[in-house]
């Protein structure tokens, strides 16, 4: 359990999204990966409740900029739009106290609490089989804060609605962003023939999607075609760690490999039975997300279903933004992502992430995925300088 508590400790740093978290998992007794003062009081947290992890950290900026603003608003939770809070989180509960009655109250109901008394915000998750899940649930918090205050602020502005604290909050939030990076590294060269180079090719490649901060915790997914099978990254499994969670699964579904596969398998296998597709990638690029959620119309009368029901034809430059949910439904995107993709270098379903396909390797798709979010970021900051005009 040490090891674990070390290692998912590690990881929140590594992601920049705090820096000196505190992690704790129960095995015969409660491990720490390190001292602190507030493990009295989550001690008396984990004692009531049926998980055997925790972990409370300071988010790193900008991100705690972002929750202290987004906690300050109101009352109530913190409510942001995203696919991952929508499937995932729900909402985010807010603590005023860092006591284990509040917290407790808002553990029991959620996966998160963020506790903003005494200064600066923590947040506070939990796992109930391993440290994986709580690690899971902060990096989410902090992606889906980030995706909801930025989208906020551009709308507000336009609307002349932001207020001076926003405008500030903005600012810092701003000044704080680490630099985009700007070339894609070399991958290994396709086409691969044979299943361990193929896996070897997306291990690398989900490695470097998270290194570059170009998905976040264990959203996001890839594959490959080789002949009439295709290698996917196995549901839950985290791209920065895909040795031994790689499924191969035929395209004519004749083997039950499937059950553990990526919950987008579908989509993957309608992308590569339309088009000449070997090499697909999906992340969660932040301004990406963000601006594909971006819609001044106002009187739509499917304005709360967009993620699923979208009736515009709507384009970032030559990236088409479709709506669709995971899995096979009517609304599916094994249904809407397949003709999108066709011909373009990926497409954005709209507050859940990017997709890009590559007709040899991975090299295509992770330029693409790393170049569609740069664009999407200098777009993002060009609307809000308009706006402020």
């Amino acid at each position: 359990m040490k090891d674990l508590v070390d290692k998912y400790a590690g990881k929140i740093i590594a992601a920049g999204l705090a820096t000196n978290p505190l992690v704790c998992g129960l095995d015969d007794e409660i491990v720490w990966n390190r001292a602190d003062e507030r493990q009295i009081v989550l001690e008396r947290v984990l004692e009531n409740m049926r998980s055997n992890s925790l972990i409370c950290a300071v988010p790193a900026e900008p991100y705690q900029t972002i929750l202290r603003f987004l906690a300050a608003r109101g009352p109530g939770p913190v409510t942001p739009r995203d696919c991952e809070t929508r499937t995932f989180l729900h909402d985010l509960p807010v603590s005023r106290s860092f006591s284990p009655g509040s917290i407790l109250e808002h553990l029991k109901k959620r996966k998160s609490v963020i506790v903003t008394g005494p200064d600066p915000v923590q947040v506070v998750t939990f796992g109930t089989v391993s440290p994986e899940q709580a690690f899971v649930t902060f990096s989410s918090v902090c992606f889906s804060c980030f995706v909801l205050f930025f989208s906020d602020y551009l709308a507000r502005v336009r609307a002349g609605t932001a207020t001076t604290g926003e405008h500030d909050a903005f600012a810092r939030a701003r000044s704080l962003l680490p630099a985009p990076r700007q070339s894609a590294p070399e991958l290994k060269d396709g086409p691969f023939s044979g299943a361990a180079q193929v896996t070897e090719a997306m291990i690398e490649a989900g490695r470097l999607t998270v290194e570059y901060n170009l998905v976040d915790s264990y959203f996001g997914n890839i594959s490959y075609r080789l002949r009439d099978t295709v290698f996917i990254s196995q549901t839950g499994s985290s791209l920065d760690e895909l040795a031994g969670c790689i499924d191969p699964c035929p395209l004519d579904g004749s083997s039950t490999t499937g059950i553990t596969a990526s919950s987008e398998l579908a989509a993957h296998t309608t992308i590569y039975l339309r088009t000449p597709g070997r090499a697909i990638l999906h992340g969660h690029p932040k301004f990406t997300v963000i601006l594909s959620m971006d819609c001044d119309v106002t009187d739509c009368p499917d304005r709360d279903r967009c993620h699923i029901r979208c009736p515009r034809e709507r384009f970032i430059e030559d990236v088409p933004i479709v709506p669709g949910e995971v899995g096979t439904g009517p609304t599916g995107l094994c249904h809407t992502l397949p003709p999108a993709v066709r011909e373009r270098r990926g497409a954005i379903v709209w507050g859940h992430g990017l997709f890009t396909v590559g007709t040899v390797d991975f090299n295509e798709p992770f330029r693409a995925l790393l170049e569609i979010e740069n664009m999407c970021r200098e777009k993002y900051f060009e609307a809000v300088r308009q706006a402020v005009r």
